[in-house]
């Protein structure tokens, strides 16, 4: 064989090379799904590096691999910091995992035996936490998908829609950061869905309410629901076209009631500013949402003379809202039992979610029948 020749053997084989489909260096066998090709639910951003930032509480998405591993590329904005994703393998909850800000390895996602799986990845923390990057899911055949076509309810709120505070299984109640127990995947909302076989979004703030918040005066609901990440000093706004929900369930009013740290002045509740507040914030979500139904709950952790407060509010609201548009689904509400909460700070916990999700369950059921009724 000649110099020449060896030459043009050479250059083909590297031609060959620069042609062969791209793997990650891991395994020869894993095939790479870039974030670009992820399909989430729920509020995200694609950043400038194009990775997939998963914004809002229990905003998740899913894929399938053959073999026993897959390895999932995340990271956070603050290397001194932590986050927390959490997933379900082939339908079955596993756990938490935290993403710590310096980490650089992936996270190993292990199934006892080899075949098709397929796994759903959450965000545990709500937007106000910080969002959480995914460069990349690396694992062999692996696929996006999508979940079936079915209705999807929105869950408006504050900390008890986010799932905060309610699970101190692996940092104990008043130790750790605040979202050291978030669960937003145990939160009564997901699993209201989940028991109806329909999709969900989480929209949710800790410590907010629709007039003034838990010790502040604002921002509120109304004022940042329209920001992707629910901060009012973003300029980005979230597209409402994204998707479209069949139910908006709106559950604020605990943090109006409430009294604050007792340092910070705090003026007894207003009624009719709450009132005003709320109807127009409901009238916002009509105009984002106009063929959906609106179905405002009261609040768990209120009892005695605010629990009866927020009800005959709630009904004022209704009765406002029904009024405007005549030619629309009636506004539904849901008056929560009175429950005395044993979660971190006084919040409903993991078992009490799953209480509150029954009572839901019904409800919500109905409203969903009525709607493809329509």
């Amino acid at each position: 064989m000649n110099f020449k020749y060896k030459s043009l053997m050479a250059a083909f084989s590297l031609l060959c090379l620069s042609c062969a489909p791209l793997k990650d260096s891991g395994t020869q066998t894993d095939d790479v799904l870039p974030a670009t090709a992820l399909q989430p639910y729920g509020r995200y951003n694609l950043n400038n590096t194009q990775d997939l930032e998963l914004v809002s509480s229990a905003v998740h998405f899913g894929f399938s691999f053959e073999g026993d591993e897959a390895r999932l590329y995340a990271s956070i904005p603050n290397a001194e910091g932590h986050n927390y994703l959490q997933y379900e393998l082939d339908g079955a909850y596993q756990k938490r995992v935290k993403v710590s800000g310096t980490s650089t390895e992936p996270i190993v996602i292990k199934v006892p035996t080899r075949g098709r799986h397929t796994v759903w990845v959450y965000k545990a923390t709500e937007a106000h936490t910080g969002p959480i990057a995914i460069q990349k899911v690396v694992a062999d055949d692996i696929k996006a998908i999508q979940k079936p076509g079915a209705p999807i309810i929105e869950f408006i709120g504050n900390s008890i829609t986010c799932g905060a505070a309610m699970d101190p299984s692996e940092v104990a109640c008043g130790t750790g950061e605040y979202h050291d127990q978030h669960n937003a995947y145990m939160a009564y909302g997901p699993r209201v869905a989940r028991a109806l076989n329909v999709n969900f979004v989480l929209s949710c703030v800790s410590g907010i309410g629709a007039y003034r918040n838990w010790n502040s005066d604002g921002p509120t609901m109304p004022q940042v629901y329209e920001k992707t990440d629910f901060q009012d000093t973003n300029t980005q706004r979230w597209d409402f076209s994204t998707f479209t929900p069949a139910v908006v369930s709106i559950a604020l009013g605990t943090n109006d009631f409430s009294h604050g740290d007792g340092k910070k002045e705090r003026l007894p509740f207003d009624s009719a500013r709450f009132i005003s507040s709320y109807v127009n914030f409901v009238q916002l979500v009509k105009a984002k949402y106009p063929e959906a139904q609106i179905a405002l709950l009261s609040s768990p952790m209120l009892n005695g003379k605010d629990r009866t407060t927020l009800q005959h509010a709630l009904t004022a609201i209704k009765e406002q809202i029904d009024a405007k548009y005549p030619a629309d689904k009636p506004v539904a509400l849901h008056f929560f039992q009175p429950m005395q909460a044993s979660g971190c700070t006084g919040h409903p916990s993991v078992e009490e979610h799953g209480i509150l999700a029954d009572e839901l369950t019904p409800f919500f059921s109905k409203l969903l029948k009525d709607q493809v009724k329509s």
